[in-house]
C-alpha cells in the first residue's frame, strides 16, 4: 500500500475506524500498537518499520505481522487516528454551527491543524514523492473517510435530507477536498504567518464561493 493511497488530502471517530479498535496499556492491544505508531510518525513519518514499532510497543515483529501484515498497514490506522483527531480538536476549539459560516471556520481550523501536525511534515521529509501524489489522488481510505466526516458536516444545510437531499451538496465534499489539500499539505509554511494566512485566505474564501447557494437557507 502507497502513500498515495493512504493519505489525503487530507476521518469518523477514532474508535470506528476499525473493528476491535481498543485502547489499552496491554503491549499486544490494538490501542497500544497504533499509539506507538503515530508517536514515532511524528518524527520519521512513512520511514517507520515493523521492528522498530515492534521494539516500542513490547512486542514482537511476529506478531504484528500475523495481525497486520504490513508497516503500510499501521501507517494507515496512525494516519486515520491522526486525521480523526483533526476533526474532532477542530469540533471543540471551532465547532460548526451548521451554517456556512460556521462550517467554514470549522474546516479552515481543520486544515490548519493538518498542516501544523508534526506528521505531516515528517511524512513530507520521508516520503517526497509519495506526498506530492497525495495532492492529486482520487481514491484512498483516508480520503474516504475525510469525505464522510465532511459530509456529516454539511447535512444540516439541507434539512430535508441532509446532503442526499440535494444534488448539489452532495458533490461538495469532493470538491471541498480538493480546494483543502494545497493549503492542509502544505507544512513548509508552518511558522511563516504570512503564507499560513494567505492559505488560509485562499481556501476560506473557494470554499466560501462553492457554498454560497446555501448561504442564505440557515
Amino acid at each position: 500500500m502507497t502513500f498515495t493511497h493512504q493519505m489525503l488530502t487530507l476521518f469518523r471517530r477514532v474508535g470506528g475506524m476499525s473493528q476491535g479498535f481498543a485502547y489499552g496499556h496491554n503491549p499486544h492491544s490494538t490501542g497500544h500498537v497504533i499509539s506507538t505508531v503515530r508517536t514515532l510518525m511524528r518524527t520519521d513519518g512513512l520511514a517507520v518499520p515493523l521492528a522498530t514499532i515492534a521494539r516500542h510497543c513490547g512486542t514482537s515483529r511476529n506478531f504484528l505481522y500475523a495481525n497486520w501484515k504490513t508497516a503500510s498497514a499501521l501507517h494507515l490506522l496512525a494516519l486515520k487516528a491522526e486525521l480523526a483527531h483533526a476533526f474532532d480538536t477542530s469540533d471543540y476549539t471551532c465547532p460548526s454551527d451548521g451554517t456556512v459560516q460556521g462550517l467554514t471556520g470549522h474546516l479552515t481550523q481543520v486544515v490548519r491543524v493538518i498542516r501544523r501536525h508534526p506528521t505531516t511534515a515528517a511524512v513530507a521529509r520521508s516520503s517526497p514523492r509519495a506526498f506530492s501524489a497525495a495532492y492529486t489522488a482520487t481514491e484512498s481510505p483516508l480520503l474516504q473517510v475525510a469525505m464522510e466526516r465532511i459530509s456529516d458536516l454539511l447535512h444540516p444545510l439541507c434539512p430535508r435530507g441532509g446532503i442526499w437531499g440535494d444534488s448539489a451538496l452532495a458533490s461538495m465534499p469532493w470538491k471541498i477536498l480538493w480546494i483543502a489539500r494545497p493549503a492542509a499539505l502544505c507544512p513548509e509554511a508552518v511558522g511563516d504567518q504570512d503564507r499560513e494566512d494567505a492559505l488560509d485566505g485562499a481556501f476560506i474564501q473557494l470554499l466560501r464561493d462553492l457554498l454560497a447557494p446555501w448561504a442564505l437557507t440557515r
